[in-house]
């Protein structure tokens, strides 16, 4: 299987530990022989933090899974949620399936029968929708709080001040959940690097991916 990460790294390594422990946990490994071949290819890619991403800022993507798909992987896992809105993009330039985030969190969520979202990401992913499914209300932050948001994914990539870029977006998820959202959605790894240990209702779409992951897997 080929990982296109490095975007950001920490949540890249997170993502692998978690394969890992997720293949451990279902008993598929007797031995260290049992593990599949995965090659990561953590990329030096722009945050796509921002409203606007360019084509320009595409590239270091695609050239990601090219590289993969030169190596021989069977199979693509993007260890990103915004990438995800440019899904079918990048798809159509190499032969090798990608799984589909997008519809890996809908058919999630509705398999738990949740009514009420609110998604912190980037202001691309909230604005457009990523995780907008029809029979469930999309709750969005506000502008101001889309550009709090994305000050304190950029910082917290950067290393600066991790405890204050967290609490940053701890206040926003707490505002909405006591408007009434049923579930955060964690839609940036980095959110969900912040939010590991928080106790509240909460979906990381990254636990996610980790499972369709290990099911194509074994399919």
């Amino acid at each position: 299987m080929g990982l296109l990460g490095g975007i950001g790294p920490e949540a890249t390594g997170e993502f692998y530990l978690a394969l890992i422990s997720k293949f451990q946990e279902k008993g598929l490994i007797k031995s260290n022989k049992d593990f599949p071949q995965i090659i990561i290819n953590s990329i030096p890619a722009p945050e796509l933090v921002y409203e606007n991403i360019s084509e320009e800022d595409l590239r270091p993507y695609i050239k990601g899974v090219k590289e993969l798909e030169k190596f021989g992987v069977d199979f693509i896992v993007m260890i990103c949620n915004t990438i995800h809105l440019f899904y079918e993009k990048l798809q159509k330039e190499i032969k090798v399936p990608i799984i589909d985030l997008k519809e890996e969190v809908k058919k999630y969520l509705s398999n738990k029968n949740i009514k009420s979202i609110t998604v912190l990401g980037s202001p691309k992913i909230m604005k457009e929708g990523l995780y907008d499914f029809k029979g469930i209300d999309y709750i969005t932050p506000n502008k101001g709080e889309m550009k709090a948001l994305s000050s304190a994914v950029f910082n917290f990539n950067k290393g600066f001040d991790k405890i204050e870029q967290k609490e940053v977006v701890k206040r926003i998820a707490t505002k909405y959940l006591n408007q009434g959202t049923e579930m955060i959605i964690l839609g940036c790894t980095e959110v969900a690097l912040m939010f590991k240990n928080e106790n509240m209702p909460k979906i990381n779409p990254m636990d996610i991916l980790v499972e369709a992951t290990i099911n194509y897997y074994l399919n």
